[in-house]
């Protein structure tokens, strides 16, 4: 199993001094990735006094194709992925092009997340329909699966049309892999998680960034997920997962059960977060990190 983390961004200083030190420092301590959520703007919860979401417009997100293209250029052994990037609300055809470049520039290192998000308030923002996000977000994936393997697409959908076209460059990673997100629709945990979801993803995914923990409900939907890959011919035990969970104050004697617990459940790779525990900058995740390095003796 790959153990790599999430990068703390809504508590990191937009610096880039501060983005050098926590990719370098990662990649020295031995981990193998960087995950990096994806939100484009924020809402004023000032105006929505109900407002639901984790995040509105006091929490920095840096952009997921600008953060990994200069990580990529100063890291050589790291690797990157967008744990998701909000689909749904982005151009498919560009999303494309971006995320074959980034393969190029970081010399196959990238691992693309994609989900359909929560924020309504980006959609709107972003041009996009928010009630029909999960079906355009089906033919986002086969637009950009077409583009990445063929020099020339012709493709007519409900949502998309491209004529005798592609792009140039396509991406090294042949086939590109496309992972998906889902496990906790909105802010908060919703169990059981709806099969819409989980059905999905296995039927066209390359790859199940789950949001649940390795518990009782965590593992159920685990069980049904695995049930849906045998119906749809694939099989769940090569099917490659990320996990995360928290490693924090509280639960500082536990870290190496986490990690075992994720190694459990045959997930490929696991991600550990950092963030919403007091810490603040580069330095103060790192120091977390490398606590959690010496105690699951991690080389």
């Amino acid at each position: 199993m790959q153990i790599g983390v999430v990068y703390p961004q809504i508590e990191m200083n937009p610096d880039v001094g501060e983005i050098k030190a926590f990719a370098q420092g990662v990649e020295a301590m031995g981990f193998t990735h960087i995950l990096a959520y994806d939100h484009v703007l924020g809402a004023n919860k000032a105006s929505r006094p109900d407002w639901p979401g984790p995040y509105d417009m006091t929490s920095p997100f840096q952009d997921p194709f600008v953060l990994f293209s200069y990580m990529s250029g100063i890291t050589s052994t790291l690797g990157f992925a967008t744990g998701v990037l909000i689909l749904a609300q982005r151009q498919a055809v560009l999303v494309a092009k971006q995320a074959a470049c980034l393969d190029i520039v970081s010399q196959g290192r990238f691992r693309l997340g994609v989900g359909i998000g929560w924020n309504d308030v980006e959609y709107e923002a972003l041009g996009m329909n928010f009630r029909d996000r999960g079906k355009r977000y089906e033919e986002q994936i086969a637009v950009i699966r077409a583009l990445m393997a063929n020099d020339a697409v012709t493709f007519n959908g409900a949502y998309h049309a491209i004529t005798d076209a592609g792009i140039n460059p396509r991406p090294r990673t042949q086939p590109f892999p496309i992972w998906m997100g889902g496990g906790s629709p909105g802010a908060a945990r919703i169990d059981p998680v709806p099969d819409i979801v989980i059905r999905r993803i296995a039927r066209i995914g390359d790859g199940w960034i789950p949001r649940w923990e390795p518990d009782a409900a965590g593992l159920a939907c685990l069980e049904r997920f695995r049930g849906y890959c045998r119906e749809y011919g694939r099989n769940p035990d090569t099917f490659p997962m990320d996990g995360r969970s928290p490693i924090n104050r509280a639960n500082e004697s536990r870290w190496g059960d986490i990690v075992e617990n994720w190694r459990k459940t045959g997930a490929s790779h696991f991600s550990v977060v950092t963030q919403r525990d007091g810490l603040k900058g580069a330095d103060q995740h790192l120091k977390r990190l490398e606590a959690f390095r010496k105690a699951i003796s991690l080389a």
